[in-house]
């Protein structure tokens, strides 16, 4: 969860002026806002979530430290890769994130068949990742996804209209799953060689190679 912090600063001449952060961890937060608390100067703070739900220094506290042992940093990249003449298509996504002060990688892929296109495979390749989060127990976060398809990247950001029946689905479904487990999305285009990691898996899952692996990183 992320949190902006919203307070007003008294000079020591009485001058008052608002001041707004951007949207930060919710760890991050809470340490500036005790930070702010030590000056005396910092009045009237507020402290928003990206519902507008305003919380407390008390909940704050409890809900971080409640937190503490869960999986935080989450930016997932994915991929898909369809094979027209067979209709069979390869699923690939990679899982950076931070549990206990360490940081680790989660690679996977998946082979399947009776897709009808491209996009359909990176739609299904988005909406495979989720299961991994579902996994760890991921709930209440903010998730990067991050993927080279123009197309699924701007229709689930909500920029591009969805005409296709399929991917329609597609988009219907992914949203579903994010939301029963109450994560915030947010999307990112990148290049096909910021995606290679992604783009790898999911050409060895045609290939009939299956990873499936866990590591920490240094």
């Amino acid at each position: 969860m992320n949190i902006k912090i919203e307070w007003v600063y008294k000079a020591k001449n009485g001058a008052q002026v608002v001041f707004n952060s951007e949207h930060l961890p919710a760890a991050q937060a809470l340490m500036i806002v005790e930070d702010l608390m030590l000056t005396g100067r910092a009045k009237n703070i507020v402290l928003l979530d990206a519902y507008d739900s305003t919380w407390t220094v008390k909940e704050l506290k409890k809900y971080v430290k409640e937190i503490a042992s869960e999986p935080q940093n989450i930016t997932i990249y994915f991929d898909g890769g369809f094979q027209k003449n067979t209709r069979q298509a390869g699923l690939g996504y990679v899982v950076y994130f931070e549990q206990d002060g360490k940081q680790y990688r989660i690679r996977k892929n998946a082979f399947v068949e009776g897709l009808v296109s491209n996009n359909d495979a990176e739609y299904a390749a988005l909406h495979l990742s989720i299961s991994t989060l579902e996994e760890l127990n991921v709930h209440n976060s903010t998730v990067h996804f991050k993927g080279d398809s123009q197309v699924v990247i701007q229709q689930m950001a909500g920029e591009w209209p969805v005409y296709e029946k399929e991917l329609a689905e597609w988009a219907d479904k992914v949203d579903a799953r994010l939301a029963k487990l109450n994560i915030i999305p947010v999307y990112e285009h990148v290049s096909r060689k910021q995606n290679e990691e992604a783009d790898r898996l999911a050409t060895q899952a045609l290939n009939g190679i299956a990873i499936d692996g866990k590591k920490e990183l240094d």
